[in-house]
């Protein structure tokens, strides 16, 4: 099982050294770089597949996103199988622990259209959508992956950023919602409630990570997450900032909120569901719920960025994990939302209360109500941003 409270956060847009102002000021550049990312073409930085004779593939994945056997910490279940089934050795490395962070490991090589030494790396939608805006990523080839063209959840084909489905793959999807401790407070539906209802005041947390907190907002709103317009933004920041100014939201946090929810020092927050079930298997009484207006869906994605020289093989390593029984098998490990159709049907010869749970899966109800973000321009994802941290204090 995974640890209950992750210290960093996969979902925070801007945490620790890299400061959200110095960031915007950087115009979407990594702090301390001083220069703007190139934009790169297919056509101007042109990569080779050494797939057919070399049997290799560099990994970057977040820690604990993959199955590791209890008995044996140094195995890795399925990924063990997929080497014994492939023949291709994989050098599988934990060292994405924040968007940014990586962004600014990786941010000079793929610039300069040169090889970051990966072949896959893994990024939330958001830092994926940016990539892609900047030519950084590879396109993959459809006919290597039945499985995903056969298997991936309906919900997450399609997305703004990545309309054909070959650039960003999902590799473990979360919801953005509402959570409140049963315990010191009575149930919570709408965002509204959140952020207005007397009880509650002062005992509310929400997401310094905007696109998640603004999403919901501008659901409440009657607007979509998917496609809204500078106004319909300025609402939903409007609506936040009034929340603030009256002191129903005591602060904004990344998933450090959880251990407070637990503890009822805070009585109910915008939050995350991955965090809402682990709490949730510790204590019933913590609950996750999707806002009548709807909830946000994201995923933190594989990609193949320029000059990554193994591109095949990856391909080959996406697919493997499109099919269900492998992807129950990590899902029973890792707890977020599974993006595999036939998945829950597999989950269910492993551990039948996990198959029933809608937080690894949910339901055709819950996903109609869910909404991934717009992707957004620079000017955009700046001006945005900036509203949003002067709201929140940052």
């Amino acid at each position: 099982m995974r640890t209950p409270y992750r210290p960093l956060t996969r979902r925070g847009l801007l945490t620790g050294a890299l400061g959200s102002a110095t960031l915007l000021a950087a115009g979407g550049a990594v702090a301390g770089c001083g220069t703007k990312p190139a934009t790169q073409t297919e056509a101007g930085c042109v990569s080779e597949d050494l797939s057919g004779t070399e049997k290799a593939l560099t990994v970057s994945n977040w820690p604990q996103y993959m199955d590791v056997d209890e008995a044996d910490k140094s195995k890795r279940p399925t990924l063990d199988a997929f080497v014994a089934r492939s023949g291709i050795k994989v050098d599988y490395t934990e060292d994405v622990n924040d968007n940014n962070e990586f962004f600014g490991k990786v941010q000079n090589q793929l610039t300069g259209c040169q090889s970051t030494g990966r072949d896959v790396m893994v990024f939330t939608d958001w830092m994926a959508a940016r990539m892609i805006r900047l030519g950084w990523i590879q396109k993959l080839d459809k006919s290597k992956l039945p499985n995903v063209e056969a298997n991936l959840l309906p919900s997450l084909r399609g997305r703004s950023f990545d309309a054909e489905n070959q650039l960003a793959i999902p590799w473990q999807s979360g919801l953005a919602g509402l959570a409140y401790n049963a315990r010191v407070t009575k149930e919570i539906r709408t965002v509204d409630e959140l952020l207005t209802r007397p009880d509650l005041k002062g005992r509310v947390t929400a997401l310094s990570e905007m696109r998640d907190t603004i999403g919901l907002l501008l659901q409440s709103n009657g607007h979509d997450p998917e496609n809204f317009t500078a106004a319909q933004f300025d609402d939903a920041l409007n609506k936040l900032k009034k929340a603030v100014d009256s002191g129903q939201i005591r602060r904004f946090t990344g998933n450090d909120y959880a251990p407070d929810l637990a503890k009822g020092d805070i009585a109910a927050c915008i939050g995350w569901s991955g965090d809402a079930m682990q709490l949730g298997l510790e204590d019933e009484k913590v609950r996750f719920v999707v806002p009548d207006s709807g909830v946000l869906l994201w995923s933190d994605n594989v990609v193949v960025p320029n000059k990554a020289t193994h591109k095949g093989n990856a391909e080959q390593f996406v697919n493997y994990y499109y099919e269900p029984a492998v992807a129950a098998q990590l899902a029973a490990f890792v707890n977020y939302i599974c993006p595999v159709q036939g998945a829950q049907a597999e989950m269910e010869k492993i551990d039948p209360a996990l198959a029933a749970n809608p937080l690894i899966f949910p339901d055709d109800a819950m996903l109609a109500k869910s909404a991934v973000f717009m992707a957004l321009d620079e000017k955009q994802e700046r001006e945005y941003e900036t509203k949003f941290q002067q709201v929140i204090g940052a």
